[in-house]
């Protein structure tokens, strides 16, 4: 009997057909896909519950006057079908975050069988810290966005009311998010660079200033608040984790220096030889059964037939 695909026995070092490889990879994708779904359906019963708190950060205005001080915004749909689509992005939205464990197992499931046992402990490691780098950033930009609202709608001028879109607030409130979690992930990339001997720590600790200098036009540019406090906020727990990234990177060149003196030296560059003199050993004498036989005669010296010295000297 012909044994499925599933107890055939895989290669050790997960290697198959390119179809076997397309059919793993459209079954993994529609494992994931089904997981977002059903997480998607759930979310639309709590839809109102769910935008309720991404626009909680706007300050509201009952009957003209602003509930937490500053100017205030009113809330409103613009359209007939901004109910709808606002519920169907949201519930999407949370489908995709709620479900990632799934869909990123799967992508890992997929692509682990093809790593080095040491790569797949540094992926371990980078997943390992880029989850609560991301949600600690993700956490800030939800903290910040009612001090950066009201930084932007101060500047209202008198006599005009602030209307806004359910959806647009939607998108500021995911972009703020996404800027910060994604934002907090870079020291992370310089760490797993030093971790794969591609730059040292002693070489970015010299970039200090052109980084510092960049993370702040960076925090300027990339904040939808476009305020100079959501800069400050971005750019500077950036700036404190690029100089952890930087120390820790200096302790890891340490440790590799310790265990290999050579690790940090480039391909054209010489290792330091050790000249310190050594004594040598006694010259050994090599018997005369290993020296060639021509060059040998019957006790031990040398053929009388070239008056003692063989045909080459």
């Amino acid at each position: 009997m012909l044994k499925s695909a599933r107890k055939k026995e895989r290669d050790p070092e997960g290697r198959m057909p390119l179809a076997d490889h397309l059919r793993e990879l459209r079954n993994r994708l529609a494992k994931g896909m089904l997981a977002i779904v059903v997480v998607s359906i759930v979310a639309a019963f709590y839809s109102e519950e769910l935008m309720e708190f991404l626009s909680d950060p706007v300050p509201r205005c009952e009957d003209g006057k602003p509930t937490t001080g500053g100017v205030c915004a009113k809330v409103a749909y613009m359209d007939l079908l901004s109910p709808f689509t606002t519920t169907v992005k949201v519930s999407l939205m949370v489908g995709v975050v709620v479900a990632s464990p799934v869909w990123l197992y799967q992508l890992w499931a997929f692509v682990a069988p093809g790593l080095h046992k040491h790569e797949r402990k540094y992926t371990y490691a980078f997943v390992a810290a880029a989850v609560p780098l991301f949600l600690g950033g993700a956490w800030l930009a939800y903290e910040i966005m009612p001090i950066s609202m009201r930084v932007l709608l101060s500047i209202t001028p008198d006599g005009s009311e602030n209307i806004l879109p359910m959806d647009k607030i939607l998108d500021f409130s995911v972009r703020m998010v996404l800027v910060f979690g994604v934002s907090f992930e870079l020291p992370l990339l310089l760490v797993m660079l030093n971790m794969t001997g591609i730059v040292t720590g002693r070489r970015m600790l010299t970039w200090w200033r052109g980084v510092v200098m960049g993370v702040f036009v960076f925090g300027a540019v990339a904040t939808p608040t476009t305020d100079p406090f959501g800069m400050i906020a971005l750019a500077g727990p950036i700036v404190v984790l690029y100089f952890l990234a930087v120390g820790f990177s200096i302790l890891n060149d340490k440790r590799r220096r310790r265990s290999d003196p050579d690790a940090e030296l480039d391909d054209d560059e010489a290792s330091d030889l050790d000249l310190t003199p050594q004594p040598v050993d006694d010259i050994e004498p090599v018997p005369a059964a290993k020296a060639v036989p021509e060059q040998v005669n019957g006790d031990g010296g040398r053929s009388s037939k070239y008056n003692g010295y063989d045909d080459v000297t």
